[in-house]
């Protein structure tokens, strides 16, 4: 048996942990949404969490109140048993009718907010999920790219999502609002992103061992820095020279080129477009830094790294992987 202060002691400190876990400059927090969209859930989230707290006070006041006011004492007499009382009866029903309505219509008004139809000059963006990453596609600019969206801050951004295999979810906590993938169904996100930052994603829905594995990130800048990243994916990537030469074939020799698309070299499509990979900020859909380092460990052991990851590991030797580190690099 744990003494008395001992416990006090063992609750405050598990209490300041616990609360040491939900601070706000998380990346991954909803508290601090940097969108329209964020702000509407987080607004809607804050007014219920605002009733909750309401019913717990006055509740918790109420049952203090009577546990103190009629707590059995010497000489008390037993108390006058109440049969019906039709002021309380019209209360408790009434008020909880009152907070149901209170809740019910600022949520219905943010669902059809948040389900409205985009505006004429949202940015179309296509995503699709696949175990376990992300195809990213913009279809008026010609784009297309993997496990990083860049959008531009202030302009509507609708987001097409669908699924190439398994059930998937797209969430981007500060930016608001999951959104499931599901086969043969075609779901839509429409937000406007309004601080510039870097905000990362995950796949809220199980999909399989790598689920965990399956981030995104979210780079939303201002109108010219997005131009320019757009000018840059538009161009086809440079001829590779030296040593990023010796990569170039490598990938065309290797098993690289079944799967993966550079612009003007291969047309692969079981994995992600690796046109300018070397301009990305992440590798294996966001677990990894893109350094060199990190893109010589993915190629020389993909399942090490990312388990049940679909790209195999293709036996290549120190030499193959330095080549190929500097050709994949050179893609910006």
């Amino acid at each position: 048996m744990i003494p008395g202060p001992a416990r006090v002691i063992l609750l405050l400190t598990s209490a300041a942990l616990l609360l040491a876990g939900c601070g706000l400059d998380s990346p991954m927090t909803t508290v601090e949404p940097k969108s329209d969209l964020g702000r509407a859930i987080h607004e809607l989230f804050m007014n219920i969490s605002g009733w909750a707290l309401l019913i717990f006070v006055v509740v918790e006041a109420l049952l203090i109140g009577v546990v103190f006011a009629f707590r059995d004492r010497p000489g008390r007499e037993e108390p006058r048993a109440t049969h019906g009382h039709l002021g309380l009866e019209i209360a408790w029903t009434l008020v909880p009718v009152i907070i149901v309505i209170a809740i019910a219509v600022p949520t219905i008004a943010t669902i059809f907010k948040t389900n409205a139809p985009p505006p004429r000059e949202a940015l179309a963006i296509e995503v699709t999920g696949h175990q376990w990453w992300w195809e990213v596609r913009y279809p008026e600019l010609g784009i297309v790219t993997a496990n990083e969206i860049h959008l531009p801050v202030g302009r509507a951004v609708s987001l097409s999502l669908k699924t190439a295999d398994v059930l998937h979810s797209f969430w981007v906590p500060q930016l608001g609002g999951k959104r499931d993938l599901i086969g043969g169904k075609l779901n839509n996100l429409t937000f406007t992103a309004d601080v510039p930052g870097e905000y990362p994603g995950q796949c809220a829905e199980f999909c399989g061992v790598s689920h965990a594995n399956m981030r995104l990130l979210v780079v939303a800048q201002s109108t010219a820095d997005f131009e320019a990243w757009a000018g840059r994916l538009k161009a086809p990537p440079a001829p590779p020279s030296g040593e990023a030469a010796k990569g170039h074939q490598a990938f065309l020799a290797g098993g690289c080129v079944a799967c993966h698309t550079i612009q003007g070299v291969a047309a692969g499509v079981l994995g992600p477009d690796l046109t300018h990979i070397g301009g990305r900020k992440t590798l294996a859909a966001g677990i990894l830094k893109n350094t060199p380092d990190d893109l010589a460990r993915w190629l020389k052991d993909p399942p090490a790294t990312k388990p049940g990851a679909l790209m195999p590991k293709l036996g290549l030797t120190d030499d193959q992987v330095a080549a190929l580190v500097a050709y994949l690099r050179s893609l910006k």
